[in-house]
């Protein structure tokens, strides 16, 4: 449904839009053309901004060839155009409404998306952008990984906003059958099979049941799991048959494996575990989610000197060489922390960080926290925010369990709301926004 405002209002807002675009229509050269060229046109305004035809023409044949890679069947032509249509409109407000809160990413954040798009296809990030310069789609992808960006960043903040997730629903979710689904850990098994026939004499069966206890005890001897299963098939003459089963919760793994595969940690190998096409030998390669959260954290103060107007890099890493030495002689750490570091957070705090978890800090800074004693104070050393020196105070582990069985509950929970309330927001900006389309 198009929202009317006046008469009045709608004349101002289309020929402001219509001004808009005037460029579009140019003049040729009176000695090739006397006549005015139109290169394109309105066909819907949209608040203060408007959808042209060559954009519609793009997305539609955009959809069409993705539908029909997809065999999907393509609507009646008027159907078709009208639903491309108001998709632009509600795309096109929900960009005006980004700008107006000033969501925007540059080069560098595009690049980098650009970077990992290349990695997916085993590419460098100038072999991909050559690629695309070469088909003639890099503006054109850049233009779209922007857009995208923008949309996203905007229904997250918008929608989010407007879903509430009570303690009441965190606990009944945690308790009911499909919360205890979604919070199981997801474990990545690698099974290894000596196979076995019906055929096969009790001697051949014991043989190979040995093949596979013999991978095993070279593993936990050291060896790498396929190294071992390597060797174990060149000495035995038997055809090994090794795969990974990928990323499954216990419940997804086969009857036989899934106690098994619950009470490994990850390195783990068990075996041999025999079924109907032989022996199988798994090793856990890597495990994720779950709620047990036992946490490395790390006590430490720091003080943060950044390159400013009136002091380079050289000047402030010799005046963070200066501030060490002094604490080297005695000087109080927090003292000098609290009268020198540029560091807001921390500042008033004498530099302390409290205690953070494994992976908190920056990847600089992590290597160099976690190669000091307790008490030990670091070597000047260079992050993107500046000069620091640091200070382990204390380690500890931590059991975050019932927090993060709360957050992933809560975030499980937004994840559902999240769709019916983006499509309950859409509906409203589409319902207040001045809308005409243009025949």
């Amino acid at each position: 449904m198009i929202s009317m405002h006046t008469t009045l209002a709608k004349q101002i807002r289309r020929t402001a839009a219509i001004a808009a675009v005037s460029l579009l229509c140019a003049y040729s050269p009176a000695a090739v053309m006397a006549q005015r060229v139109l290169l394109d046109r309105i066909v819907a305004v949209v608040d203060d901004d408007v959808v042209l035809q060559s954009e519609l023409d793009r997305r539609m044949a955009e959809a069409r060839g993705n539908a029909e890679r997809a065999g999907m069947p393509i609507p009646p032509e008027a159907q078709f155009r009208d639903e491309i249509l108001e998709l632009l409109i509600i795309e096109n407000l929900q960009l005006q409404l980004a700008d107006r809160v000033s969501i925007r990413f540059d080069d560098d954040t595009i690049n980098r998306v650009l970077n990992n798009m290349a990695t997916n296809n085993n590419m460098s990030f100038e072999q991909y952008v050559a690629t695309l310069e070469d088909n003639g789609v890099y503006l054109q992808t850049r233009d779209e990984v922007r857009r995208q960006m923008t949309l996203q960043e905007l229904q997250r903040g918008m929608v989010n906003r407007r879903i509430t997730i009570t303690d009441q629903e965190i606990e009944n979710f945690l308790n009911s059958e499909t919360g205890r689904a979604v919070m199981a850990p997801d474990f990545l098994v690698n099974d290894m099979i000596i196979p076995t026939s019906e055929s096969d004499s009790p001697e051949e069966i014991a043989r190979r049941r040995k093949v596979a206890a013999d991978i095993v005890a070279r593993v936990r001897d050291g060896a790498l799991f396929n190294d071992a299963a390597s060797a174990a098939q060149q000495s035995s003459g038997i055809q090994l048959e090794g795969s990974s089963l990928g990323w499954r919760k216990a419940a997804q793994l086969p009857t036989l494996f899934a106690d098994i595969v619950a009470e490994m940690e990850i390195g783990d190998i068990e075996g041999p575990i025999q079924a109907g096409n032989g022996f199988h030998v798994l090793s856990l390669a890597d495990k994720r989610g779950g709620t047990d959260q036992i946490v490395d954290q790390t006590n430490l103060r720091h003080i943060m000197l950044a390159p400013n107007e009136i002091r380079d890099e050289a000047q402030t890493k010799a005046a963070i060489e200066s501030l060490r030495a002094q604490i080297e002689a005695g000087a109080d750490f927090a003292a000098l922390a609290r009268q020198n570091s540029d560091d807001a957070a921390s500042v008033v705090g004498g530099g302390d960080l409290d205690w953070i978890n494994k992976g908190g800090m920056p990847p600089e800074m992590e290597v160099i926290i976690d190669s000091l004693e307790i008490g030990e104070v670091s070597e000047p050393f260079r992050t993107n925010t500046g000069w620091h020196i640091a200070e382990v105070l204390d380690r500890r582990q931590t059991d975050l369990s019932a927090q993060y069985s709360r957050s992933q509950a809560e975030n499980a929970l937004r994840n559902r709301k999240f769709d019916l309330e983006l499509e309950n927001w859409i509906l409203e900006i589409r319902e207040e926004a001045f809308v005409e389309l243009v025949d």
